[in-house]
């Protein structure tokens, strides 16, 4: 059930989640040039039907290229205009900081999506976090969200506590439109 006055939301990962990553070493990275940039197939049909639901879209995304000079903040910004321009997205919040930075917006901390839910009176109770790594799934759980693991069989270890695994958007937004809120 919905508290009174608030909103359900969907927050999202980016990369490997909506956007399709660079793969190399069984590992996903953030793509770097707005020419790599790709939006997965699933998404915008994904996301309607989410929207149609009644949840807001929020992306929440760690970009650590921007504070290592990797990638330039204007670059970001338009590929966040692209997935607001093609995507029916609410919100975008961005952890541009490196893991030594230690600052409270990066996941797993719940830094971004407390931040929106704040701004767009969100109840986290009500909502879901989607991601393809385990620091997603974890700040989801810090943030009191249902959670979604979006399993694309990297090396890296998998999150344990997902309350649903599956391998596409699409599955998870079957999952979430389904659910009994």
């Amino acid at each position: 059930m919905v508290a009174s006055g608030a909103n359900r939301a969907v927050f999202l990962d980016r990369d490997g989640v909506i956007v399709v990553p660079e793969f190399r070493d069984g590992r996903s990275f953030a793509p770097t040039r707005l020419a790599d940039f790709r939006i997965f197939p699933d998404a915008d049909t994904s996301l309607r039907r989410l929207k149609q639901a009644g949840f807001l879209l929020v992306v929440v995304t760690n970009q650590p290229d921007v504070g290592a000079g990797i990638i330039s903040s204007e670059t970001l910004d338009a590929m966040h205009r692209c997935l607001c321009d093609s995507l029916p997205i609410d919100a975008i919040k961005v952890c541009p900081h490196r893991r030594s930075d230690n600052c409270d917006c990066r996941k797993p901390r719940p830094g971004m999506l407390l931040s929106a839910a704040r701004e767009l009176s969100i109840d986290c109770a009500s909502s879901f976090m989607v991601g393809d790594r385990a620091s997603d799934i974890a700040a989801g759980h810090a943030a009191a969200c249902r959670t979604l693991f979006i399993d694309l069989d990297y090396t890296e270890p998998k999150p344990v506590d997902a309350h649903h695994v599956v391998t596409s958007l699409a599955a998870a937004a079957d999952i979430i439109a389904s659910q009994d809120h």
